[in-house]
C-alpha cells in the first residue's frame, strides 16, 4: 500500500469535525491531516504544506461557513491550489449545492450518509475519481447555467470516446481519425467549454461536463 491520502476538512461545527475524524482515523489509507473553520486557514495550516506549499489529496468542505464565503469562491480556491474537492454538507440548500457543482467538485455527500458511504466517496475523491450522487447529479439538471456548447457530432464522439477514459492514440483508432486530429477536436471541445464558462482544463473536467451534457451516464453511486 502506498502512502496514505492527505486529506483536509473544511467545517466550523466541532461537532462533525469530530464525527468525520472518528470516521476516517481507522482507515489506514486515509490521513485527515488537518481541521479548519476556513479554506484560508486550511491551506495556511502547518500540517496541509509540503515544502512550504499546499499538498492535499482532497479537501472535504462544508458549504455553509460562518465567514459567509461563496461556495464556488471556496471550491475554486481549492483547487486553484491543486486541490480537488469534496462537498459534505446536508444539501438543504439546493442554490449552494448548484453553485459548488458549477465551479467543478468532485461529487456532493451528505452528511446524513451512513459511515461506509462516506468513507467510501471520501476514498474515491481523494484518488481523483468522481463521487455522482442524486445530490450531485439533481444539481446539475436543475442549474440553467449548465448551457450547451454546440458540439458537432463528430466533437460529441470523440469527447464521449476520451472522456469515458480512452486514450487520444484509441479515440483516433476507434473513429478512423488520425490522433492529431482528434487533439485538434479536443482542443476545440474545450475551447467551446472555455467560452461558456465552463472550463474543462483536465481530463476529468471534460468527464465532468460529458456527464453534465448527457454525453455519457451518470454513474450508479454505490456504497462499499
Amino acid at each position: 500500500m502506498g502512502a496514505p491520502r492527505r486529506i483536509g476538512l473544511v467545517e466550523d461545527h466541532e461537532s462533525v469535525a469530530i464525527g468525520v475524524a472518528a470516521m476516517l482515523g481507522p482507515q489506514p489509507d486515509l490521513n485527515l491531516v488537518a481541521t479548519a473553520g476556513t479554506v484560508a486557514d486550511l491551506l495556511a495550516h502547518p500540517d496541509c504544506r509540503i515544502g512550504g506549499v499546499p499538498a492535499l489529496d482532497l479537501a472535504v468542505l462544508d458549504l455553509r461557513l460562518a465567514d459567509d464565503s461563496a461556495p464556488e469562491d471556496n471550491v475554486r480556491t481549492l483547487r486553484d491550489n491543486g486541490i480537488e474537492v469534496l462537498v459534505f454538507t446536508g444539501a438543504e440548500n439546493a442554490f449552494l449545492v448548484r453553485s459548488a457543482a458549477r465551479a467543478g467538485v468532485l461529487g456532493v455527500v451528505r452528511k446524513s450518509e451512513d459511515v461506509a458511504a462516506v468513507v467510501a466517496a471520501v476514498r474515491a475523491a481523494a484518488s481523483g475519481a468522481q463521487v455522482v450522487t442524486t445530490d450531485w447529479a439533481a444539481a446539475i439538471d436543475g442549474d440553467p447555467q449548465l448551457s450547451r456548447v454546440g458540439l458537432s457530432p463528430r466533437q460529441e464522439e470523440v469527447l464521449t470516446l476520451y472522456a469515458s477514459g480512452e486514450k487520444a492514440s484509441r479515440v483516433a483508432r476507434l473513429t478512423g481519425l488520425s490522433e492529431q486530429t482528434v487533439n485538434d477536436y479536443l482542443g476545440r471541445i474545450r475551447q467551446k467549454y472555455s467560452d461558456a464558462g465552463r472550463p474543462a482544463p483536465t481530463k476529468t473536467d471534460l468527464y465532468k461536463r460529458a456527464v453534465e451534457d448527457g454525453w455519457l451516464p451518470v454513474p450508479e453511486h454505490r456504497r462499499s
